[in-house]
C-alpha cells in the first residue's frame, strides 16, 4: 500500500468518524428534547414568540402558560441554591402586589427539588405562582432564549405573547417596574 493511499484512507476514516459523531450528537439531542413535556412553538431560542409549556405548581396542579394570555407576564427561572435568585424574590413579591390589578403576573419556574422550593417559599409569603421544572428546566430556559443556562433568568412577555425583554442577572424592584410599566 502506498503512502498516498494510506493517507487517503486515514483522512476518509477521520471524516467518517466526524460525520458519525455529528449524527450521534444530533440524535441524542433530539432524543432529549422528545423526552421532555416542553412544547416550544419555535425551534430557535432567538424567537420573540413565547414558547408554550405546562408544568405543575407546588400543589401538583398542572398550569398552562396560556392561562396568562392577555396579561403582561414575567417568567423568572430560579433555584433555591442560587444566591442572586433568592435575593431578588422580595422585590418580585412587591412588584406583583403593586401591579397585579393592572394585568400583570409573575410566574416563578423553579429548577430545583420540590421540597427545597416549598421550604424556601413558604416563609416568604409568595403571592405569585411557582411552577416546578426539574428535568424540563434546562430545555425550557433554552426555549426562552437562555442559551447559557444561567440563573436567575427572567423574560418579560407583552399582552400579545411576545418576549420583549430577556435578563440574565438579578433584578431589582425598580428594574422590573421600568420594564413592565410601558406594557401595562
Amino acid at each position: 500500500m502506498s503512502k498516498t493511499t494510506s493517507t487517503l484512507m486515514m483522512v476518509g476514516l477521520a471524516a467518517a468518524g466526524l460525520v458519525s459523531g455529528f449524527i450521534f450528537n444530533n440524535w441524542q439531542h433530539e432524543k432529549k428534547l422528545a423526552a421532555t413535556k416542553v412544547n416550544a412553538t419555535q425551534e430557535t431560542p432567538v424567537s420573540n414568540i413565547r414558547p408554550l409549556f405546562k408544568l405543575k405548581d407546588l400543589q401538583g396542579k398542572v398550569r398552562d402558560v396560556k392561562e396568562w394570555d392577555g396579561q403582561v407576564l414575567m417568567i423568572n427561572f430560579w433555584a433555591t441554591w442560587c444566591p442572586p435568585c433568592r435575593k431578588e424574590m422580595p422585590a418580585f413579591i412587591k412588584v406583583q402586589e403593586k401591579y397585579k390589578d393592572k394585568g400583570f403576573t409573575i410566574v416563578g419556574i423553579a429548577l430545583d427539588k420540590k421540597q427545597d422550593v416549598i421550604d424556601f417559599t413558604d416563609p416568604m409569603g409568595m403571592n405569585y405562582p411557582i411552577l416546578m421544572a426539574e428535568q424540563e428546566g434546562p430545555v425550557l430556559t433554552k426555549a426562552y432564549g437562555n442559551r447559557l443556562g444561567v440563573l436567575p433568568y427572567t423574560v418579560i412577555i407583552d399582552r400579545k405573547g411576545n418576549i420583549v425583554q430577556r435578563q440574565r442577572n438579578e433584578l431589582s424592584f425598580e428594574q422590573v417596574e421600568g420594564m413592565i410599566k410601558p406594557l401595562l
